[in-house]
């Protein structure tokens, strides 16, 4: 009879535990007790099931070790798996009656006998519905096996032990659910709070104390009214009766603050409903004060931009195309897109076949670097019609600083732009005839003179004066003479090239400047041609009016210092031509018999000189800006006559041009500076990268790539370590082949500068084609930036275009310590100059400091 009354005793214990809802530890340990009482000697073991990992895990027990509980963590519901493991998967009581041989312990066999156990019963534990929450096993130090009894005995503990982990499972997900809710309400940064039925506040969360300004203290028990600006009390209170009777809404309306000020509340209301009854109300809000102050500076701002006069847009800068996200009325009128066709495009479609590639690179650099731009382009309308566009663009930061959008102001200067244009005609060019005035022929004269210099080109000046039109003018009338001075003009436009230039200088003389022509006798055929065009009669008002032409001609072959002095040979020629009649042309010979005996004899010996290597090099170095460390050096050719000692190379260097010499003379050139630097490298040690100027004659000719690799080979000097220099002339023929030839080039490891940059006229589109690395910055350039502003302005915008392109720039023919400054101060990269060394004879190279910090002579 004890012993029932102790069972009974221990398994009334058990169902308080559980309706006491104690913690599952301990009613477990309750049931292992019990079971100890009917199944002496077991040792009594819980394993919770886990159904997301399918897995079980042997729960804290003061019966086993903690090695032992740590191993049987997360063991896998499989069939083979221990006893447990099977039991829980096969859904049945399984029975290890000897731990040692039973294979499905294989895994966990040596920390089960380590801890001491032979035997294991496992029974799974489930619901009534057959859900698993775990196993149980009794575990026992011999081997053993259950008898009828102890079967209906563990069927019993399970039962137990399975309503034991259902009713934690239900205390564990309320607890869970609970505290959801409690976080939910205090953590939520809205204001949340609830009422009774009659609308008292019953508590409330941080936030709602933050946004009222009053403590939690000080509102439980308050109406809700009390917190409501006066106007706004009725609306408030038909949201309070809407959600009273069952339905949620959302309404705005205004708060009176602890502080005394008023603010803007979005307010949420919805019931709270208990057993099918309303047992109060649940309210949300937010404080949307700062939101509708500016969503109102929004709507002033967008009245502002609706108003503009200027055309006004704006671009996501967080999306990759960035597309457009508002245009104002202004922008549909001058460019005719409607809003409906741009928003969400990029605005690129503004972009037409004469807008500017430089600004529209500006405008990129500028979104890139997210500062401001300012540009003038050319843009098109809907309609297909050009206008000039002034246009800003600024970058949109957010309150982290962060670039979100861009917003663009467009003016509409067209009709300022073709005033100006029209200024500038009418200051360039002569209103009668159309024709560019003398202003405009002498900077054209100007220019094409120095660059004809620098390419050793010829060029010829035409000045023109009619015979006979003083007569006509002031005989016919001025009107008639006017008439005349325009057919004139046509015929003579008829006669000359596309690179030829006409101008009316004044009155009755014309200039006109020939490029790019072949010889002499093209110029004086094109000069008879003139005579007998103008020869020919002209009819004005019905009657037929004859006059001629006397023409002077100049070239500069005979090397003139100025181009001022061309115009004043063709018009001692043109003086000539006067005196010889009239109807005629002369041609200005000067020194031309002592010039053209100079030119044969320099010829023979320039032929000579290349038998009987009569050449050397010089290296000048050029050195790192701002630290004065050599960084490469230019091979320069220099002749030392055997008669007349050193020969200027600005003397013998056009004539070789011209005789076709050159090319020899630029393969000794180049074959002489890779062997001497390969030589230098391996007597010195001392790696120094040569440039060598090719002319444009080498440059095209066939073969000279397989040159370049021949000479590079059998002088063994790196590729890396040779760098071809070529000024714009080698564009002259055609881009396509040189930018080909150079990108071979670059493949090979060799690379080209682009030297005397700045001369010529298409400079810019040079730079933007060709495929070099370094820029030359020209002498004339360098030397002037210091007093011209103008030619300051473009030497920094050339290094920083060229910087933009990752290109180096070089800045030759710095001789004073300002110069350098300067520079240094314009981000230059590299300087040439008799500040740091003039040429060198390659003995004298090698004497050379790595760092030129002070200038020598």
């Amino acid at each position: 009879m004890q012993d029932e009354f102790s069972l009974l005793e221990a398994q009334q214990l058990i169902h308080e535990l559980i309706a006491q809802r104690a913690p599952l530890e301990r009613t477990l340990d309750a049931i292992a007790n019990w079971l100890n009482m009917v199944l002496p000697d077991a040792t009594v073991a819980f394993m919770r099931y886990e159904p997301r990992r399918c897995t079980l895990s042997l729960l804290p027990s003061h019966r086993f070790s903690t090695f032992y509980t740590k191993r049987l963590q997360d063991v896998p519901v499989a069939p083979g798996v221990a006893s447990f493991g099977t039991a829980a998967f096969e859904r049945r009581l399984v029975v290890s009656e000897n731990i040692a041989t039973d294979p499905r312990w294989e895994a966990l066999r040596e920390a089960a006998l380590a801890e001491g156990l032979r035997s294991c019963w496992s029974s799974p534990v489930m619901t009534a519905d057959g859900a698993l929450l775990g196993t149980f096993g009794t575990y026992y130090p011999t081997p053993r096996k259950p008898t009828p009894e102890g079967r209906r005995w563990l069927q019993r503990a399970a039962a137990m032990i399975a309503l034991a982990m259902l009713r934690d499972n239900d205390i564990r997900e309320h607890r869970s659910l609970s505290e959801w809710h409690r976080s939910l309400f205090v953590n939520h940064p809205d204001g949340v709070y609830e009422f009774d039925l009659e609308g008292y506040i019953q508590r409330c969360n941080a936030a709602f104390e933050r946004i009222t300004g009053y403590p939690e203290a000080e509102l439980i028990g308050r109406h809700y009214n009390e917190l409501v600006y006066p106007a706004y009390r009725q609306l408030t209170r038909e949201g309070f009766a809407t959600a009273r009777r069952g339905e949620a809404i959302t309404y705005e309306t205004r708060g009176t603050h602890a502080g005394q000020f008023v603010y803007d509340l979005e307010v949420t209301n919805f019931p709270v409903t208990i057993d099918g009854e309303i047992a109060g109300v649940y309210g949300v809000c937010r404080d949307i004060t700062e939101r509708k102050r500016q969503i109102e500076d929004l709507r002033l701002l967008k009245r502002g931009f609706d108003a503009s006069p200027n055309g006004m847009l704006m671009v996501d800068a967080r999306r990759p195309d960035m597309p457009i996200v508002f245009v104002n009325p202004t922008f549909t009128i001058m460019t005719g897109y409607p809003t409906d066709e741009v928003m969400g495009k990029n605005c690129r479609f503004l972009q037409g076949p004469e807008t500017d590639p430089t600004a529209i690179a500006e405008i990129r650099a500028g979104i890139a670097e997210q500062r401001d731009v300012e540009v003038t382009l050319r843009n098109y309308r809907r309609d297909g019609t050009p206008f000039w566009n002034h246009l800003i663009v600024s970058p949109v930061f957010d309150e982290e600083d962060r670039c979100t959008h861009f917003i663009g102001i467009q003016q509409d200067i067209t009709r300022q732009k073709e005033q100006d244009a029209q200024i500038a005609y009418q200051a360039t060019h002569d209103l009668l005839t159309g024709l560019p005035n003398r202003t405009s022929f002498t900077n054209r004269l100007e220019a094409s003179f120095h660059q004809c210099q620098q390419q050793q080109a010829v060029m010829a000046v035409m000045y023109l004066d009619l015979d006979g039109f003083k007569p006509i003018n002031e005989g016919l009338g001025h009107h008639v003479g006017n008439q005349v001075l325009v057919a004139v003009a046509q015929r003579l436009k008829a006669l000359l090239g596309d690179n030829d230039s006409l101008s009316r200088l004044v009155g009755d003389e014309f200039g006109i400047l020939l490029l790019d022509y072949d010889n002499s006798a093209v110029v004086k055929a094109l000069a008879k041609r003139m005579l007998d065009a103008l020869a020919q009669p002209f009819e004005v008002d019905g009657q037929l009016v004859q006059l001629s032409v006397s023409i002077g001609i100049a070239c500069n072959c005979l090397s003139p210092e100025q181009p001022h002095e061309l115009m004043q040979h063709a018009d001692l020629a043109l003086q000539q031509a006067k005196r010889q009649g009239r109807n005629t042309w002369q041609w200005y010979r000067g020194r031309r018999v002592e010039s053209t005996r100079h030119s044969v004899l320099m010829r023979h010996d320039l032929h000579a000189a290349l038998k009987e290597d009569q050449f050397e090099l010089h290296y000048q170095p050029l050195v790192d800006a701002a630290s004065g460390r050599i960084r490469s050096v230019e091979a320069l050719v220099r002749w030392h006559h055997p008669r007349r000692g050193m020969v200027s190379p600005g003397e013998f260097i056009p004539l070789a041009e011209h005789t076709g010499q050159i090319i020899p003379l630029g393969r000794w050139v180049l074959r002489q500076a890779c062997q001497e630097m390969a030589e230098l490298q391996a007597r010195d040690g001392r790696a120094l990268p040569v440039a060598v100027n090719i002319s444009s004659l080498q440059f095209h000719r066939d073969g000279f790539l397989d040159e370049v690799r021949h000479i590079l080979a059998t002088t063994g000097l790196s590729p890396e370590l040779l760098e071809l220099e070529v000024t714009e002339s080698v564009l002259l023929d055609g881009a396509e082949p040189v930018i080909e030839l150079m990108e071979m080039l670059k493949t090979m490891g060799v690379r080209v500068a682009l030297d005397d940059f700045g001369t010529g006229f298409s400079s810019l589109s040079y730079l933007r084609d060709l495929p070099t690395h370094k820029v030359k910055l020209d002498r004339s350039f360098v030397q002037k930036t210091l007093t011209d502003r103008r030619t300051a302005a473009i030497v920094q915008g050339v290094i920083t275009i060229a910087h933009h392109m990752d290109m180096v720039v070089v800045a030759e023919g710095i001789e004073t310590p300002e110069e350098q400054e300067d520079m240094v101060r314009r981000e230059c990269d590299l300087l040439q100059g008799f500040l740091f060394a003039r040429p060198l004879p390659l003995a004298a190279l090698r004497q050379l400091p790595d760092c030129l910090p002070e200038p020598r002579s």
